[in-house]
């Protein structure tokens, strides 16, 4: 967790395209698995863009409440890949890591908010 913020760029930008690889390797015919894979779809690509908003603040109650976007996103995302797991669309195995790196980002993202906070 010793990111610095603009290492969250680079970051936020591979966490997404994990999460569209992701998305593209889920059956078609399946609409659960289609529409749970929507919506992380949705929020795992928007971490990245809200965070690219926060680096660009003018103040730090906007820094504040961009970070808090970031969150969460981040934190929805958490949820619905929970939901691709637990609805048996996707093996545990295979969202192990990706999980993995949402945890991670969550814990980073709660803490940069709340240091910003002070």
């Amino acid at each position: 967790m010793n990111d610095t913020p603009q290492d969250l760029k680079p970051r936020t930008k591979a966490f997404a395209l994990r999460v569209i690889k992701m998305y593209s390797k889920l059956a078609k015919n399946d609409t659960v698995g289609q529409v749970l894979g929507k919506q992380v779809l949705r929020s795992g690509t928007s971490v990245g863009a809200n965070y690219r908003e926060a680096s660009r603040s003018r103040s730090k109650p906007e820094f504040i409440s961009k970070t808090g976007d970031c969150l969460k996103e981040i934190e929805e995302t958490e949820y619905w890949l929970e939901l691709l797991v637990d609805s048996g669309c996707v093996p545990t195995s295979k969202m192990a890591a990706l999980l993995d790196e949402t945890r991670q980002l969550i814990a980073i993202f709660t803490t940069l908010n709340k240091n910003a906070k002070g």
